[in-house]
């Protein structure tokens, strides 16, 4: 049966091509739909009724002349057929054959408008007859029951045609709105097939019901029993259910054409962003641009120094750090990049080294709780940053699925001319800092070859270790939790520091993981004045961080086993994952010497044995270092534990005490320490 009806009004479609815009009507017909009641609107919903006429005299609306004449000559159609003695289908039908040169949305839209205006002139007679003389004549001529005061079957009948004529305009609005789709895109799928094929019935049903609402109106002169009669024969409420069924279907397949479009838009960009990471341009902001929504005229960056916007220009031809991360940010990580920045600002002589800092943050949904968090962390960053929602979806894509963000910060590289390597800065910059610039792998090789240990473990992290180094003094870093151990060092290193009239300086680096321990073995440290300190929390675990993206960074340059300097890195972490107390012993940037806590100890105590292989100052570390080897025995074990966030895990390792490949095992750990 409903087939042989969408063959029959398929039958009389047969339109001339002319493209209308319907769409102004929608909400002129939802503007007579709200205020056709038993009450009518209110004087407050006058702006409502403006907006929509003001907005189509300011686009210069032309199809409504010709669309008038339309709505009049469906208005006509309607009464007449109507008052003909056919059923709904029979005027539902008329009015498919009097509209088939029309649009499937211009036919649907026209004749919900003439329904509208039929609906309206009646319920403005109903509410205006009692205050309004000519609205009471009208009512008369017109036979208006005064039984619409007082009875509520008619009541309930007119609310069910209300509901009816909201379910109308539902679907109406879908049927137009598919117009505005750009089916290009996509082609012929599955979904746009779908569409196609029941927007006849769509049509039908809705036109259908603007039949039985219409039969509604035009016997309400002739009292309640003739309105109940004539609705018997078609369940207004049961239509009404049918629309609203038929628009979900189409809304469900609209929505999916929309995300497929999505789909496509979002993939193009991201392809186009792919293509133009690889494309050298004549400056960085053109990158910049694909990365950020930018819009005509807005100021997309907030200046951290200054506390006031900036546009993408500032960024120009300049070297950009771009720090990718979530919203929470680890304070070392903060702190680190904040040192180094505020130190490439404070070289006036070395401006062609500067380089500019941009945060984007990912975040995957956005409330006033994560805006207020955003703030927050932006008011505590001297460097650009851009608002979340500004970010393309597109770069997101390419930093999760190309730079592998997951939760750990990146800073990648753009340079002047707009290249972006591909090179994640982070980790050169907390081995290196600005040494480091213009931060490009060929720049860390370099770095990497040149440097020396007391480098690597100095850096940053105590102001006068480098110092120190220069001036060829005897450096002794330790670790460790034990403060008792602690004592038992540093006095003895003191007592054979003195005995061998040899410099000496001595610095606590706690342990990987600090806890309220460490701030107390500060403290006693600082007060007994048993060595110099790293001043807090933070420096200590940025000494540990660096060691762990020591071994990363090695590892990915394919030097993981072949250099002394990454062999004592993973010593260092070794004796503190066993737990134990440790002590290297370096001359400036020369020898060095290193051990756990109870060799060190013991080769101290027995330093009137060997003090004669110290023939002279220089020997010092040289002795020590073969007094320790010959306590190391051949039986140990040797454990390292690589965190996760290192990224590239290598697959061999080799035993920081004897050489020899280490086995791996897969670990789950709770430290509680």
């Amino acid at each position: 049966m409903e087939m042989d009806r969408v063959k029959e009004v398929l039958d009389t479609h047969v339109p001339d091509g002319r493209d209308f815009d319907v769409k102004p009507l929608v909400p002129i017909v939802e503007d007579i739909m709200k205020r056709a009641t038993f009450l009518g609107g209110g004087a407050q919903d006058q702006d409502y009724a403006d907006t929509w006429e003001d907005t189509a005299i300011r686009s210069g609306y032309t199809d409504m002349p010709e669309l008038t004449y339309a709505i009049n000559k469906t208005i006509n159609e309607v009464i007449c057929n109507c008052s003909s003695g056919g059923d709904e289908h029979f005027v539902a039908m008329a009015l498919c054959r009097s509209l088939s040169r029309y649009a499937w949305e211009d036919k649907v839209a026209i004749a919900l408008a003439a329904f509208a205006v039929s609906y309206g002139k009646f319920w403005l007679v109903a509410q205006l007859r009692t205050t309004n003389p000519l609205a009471k004549s009208l009512a008369v001529i017109r036979e208006l029951p005064e039984i619409i005061e007082h009875t509520e079957a008619l009541k309930r009948k007119f609310e069910a045609v209300s509901n009816l004529s909201k379910a109308m305009l539902n679907v109406t609005s879908c049927i137009i709105n598919l117009k505005e789709l750009p089916i290009e895109d996509i082609g012929q799928s599955n979904e746009w097939v779908f569409l196609t094929a029941h927007v006849p019935t769509a049509v039908y049903w809705t036109v259908r019901s603007i039949a039985a609402c219409s039969f509604i109106l035009n016997l309400t002169a002739l009292g309640p029993e003739y309105v109940d009669s004539a609705a018997e024969a078609w369940d207004l409420n049961g239509v009404a259910h049918k629309l609203a069924k038929i628009k979900e279907d189409l809304k469900e397949q609209m929505n999916s054409i929309k995300q497929k479009i999505e789909d496509k838009r979002q993939n193009d960009a991201y392809n186009a962003l792919v293509e133009l990471f690889k494309t050298p341009n004549t400056d960085n902001t053109k990158i910049l641009s694909a990365v950020i929504n930018v819009k005509e005229h807005q100021l997309h960056l907030y200046d951290g120094t200054n506390n006031k916007r900036a546009s993408l220009d500032i960024l120009r031809k300049k070297h950009v750090l771009l720090l990718i991360s979530e919203l929470h940010i680890p304070q070392e990580e903060l702190s680190i990049l904040h040192q180094f920045y505020t130190e490439s600002r404070q070289q006036p002589t070395k401006l062609d080294k500067q380089y500019e800092v941009v945060w984007l943050p990912v975040v995957d949904t956005f409330s006033n709780a994560t805006d207020e968090q955003f703030e927050l962390v932006q008011n505590s960053m001297p460097w650009y940053s851009v608002h979340p929602i500004m970010l393309e979806p597109a770069f997101i894509r390419f930093i999760k699925d190309v730079k592998s963000f997951d939760k750990t910060p990146q800073l990648l590289v753009l340079h002047p001319r707009g290249v972006l390597p591909g090179y994640n800065a982070r980790d050169m910059m907390w081995v290196w800092g600005n040494l480091a610039f213009p931060f490009t792998e060929e720049r860390e090789k370099e770095l990497w070859t040149e440097a020396t240990l007391i480098e690597l473990l100095a850096d940053s992290i105590h102001q006068n270790l480098l110092l120190w180094a220069d001036q060829n003094r005897y450096i002794c870093l330790y670790g460790g939790a034990d403060i008792e151990w602690i004592r038992r060092l540093t006095t003895i290193m003191r007592s054979v520091a003195n005995t061998a009239r040899i410099p000496l300086e001595m610095l606590y680096v706690g342990k990987k993981n600090p806890k309220e321990s460490m701030r107390k073995n500060n403290f006693i440290i600082q007060a007994e004045n048993l060595s110099h300190i790293l001043p807090d929390l933070i420096k200590i675990q940025i000494f540990w961080m660096r060691l762990d993206i020591m071994l990363k960074s090695w590892g990915q340059h394919g030097m993981f086993v072949k250099s002394d300097l990454i062999h004592h890195v993973g010593k260092i972490i070794c004796y503190d994952q066993d737990g134990k107390g440790w002590a290297f012993i370096a001359r400036g940037r020369h020898e060095m010497a290193k051990g756990i806590d109870k060799e060190v100890y013991q080769c101290l105590s027995k330093f009137d044995e060997w003090k004669d292989k110290v023939d002279y100052p220089d020997r010092f570390v040289i002795a020590l270092d073969e007094q320790l080897r010959e306590l190391q025995t051949p039986h140990h074990c040797n454990r390292l534990v690589l965190p996760e966030s290192t990224g590239q895990i290598p697959e061999k390792v080799s035993c920081a005490d004897c050489g020899r490949p280490m086995e791996s095992f897969i670990m789950y750990r709770c430290c509680t320490d």
